[in-house]
């Protein structure tokens, strides 16, 4: 009987799409006003899915004030207000598309999460635009 439970998050960074092996004109065709050199900024929603059984004493697939804390103190508190192009190690030789970050997010909280639930990221780059990981 597994059950999902998810916790909705926020933050905002900025970030440019940009591709250092591409000529200007092709990083420019390819990302478009994402490829500001100035960098450009998205309010960000993070939807993080636990998927187990629930506890037999609780009745919790896993406690979401807890799963809270872990968003918070290891992706929000760390990728809110920055620009994730200079700030944010990961992106340092990675394009920090709305793809990789979820998959960024997912490394992050894999190792902080019991390994018998399975672990889900959506991130909303925009209202429109959103990314699941794992497929």
């Amino acid at each position: 009987m597994k059950v999902a439970i998810s916790r909705k998050e926020h933050f905002n960074a900025a970030h440019r799409l940009h591709n250092a092996q591409w000529s200007v004109e092709k990083n420019q065709r390819v990302f478009g006003k994402c490829n500001n050199p100035n960098y450009h900024g998205h309010n960000y929603e993070l939807i993080v899915t636990l998927i187990g059984n629930p506890h037999p004493d609780t009745g919790y697939v896993f406690d979401t004030k807890q799963l809270s804390d872990i968003i918070r103190d290891n992706v929000s508190a760390k990728f809110d207000h920055k620009n994730l192009n200079l700030d944010i190690e990961y992106f340092k030789d990675l394009n920090p598309t709305a793809e990789n970050i979820a998959i960024v997010i997912w490394n992050i909280l894999r190792p902080l999460i019991p390994a018998d639930l399975e672990l889900r990221v959506k991130l909303f780059e925009t209202e429109r635009n959103a990314v699941d990981y794992p497929a």
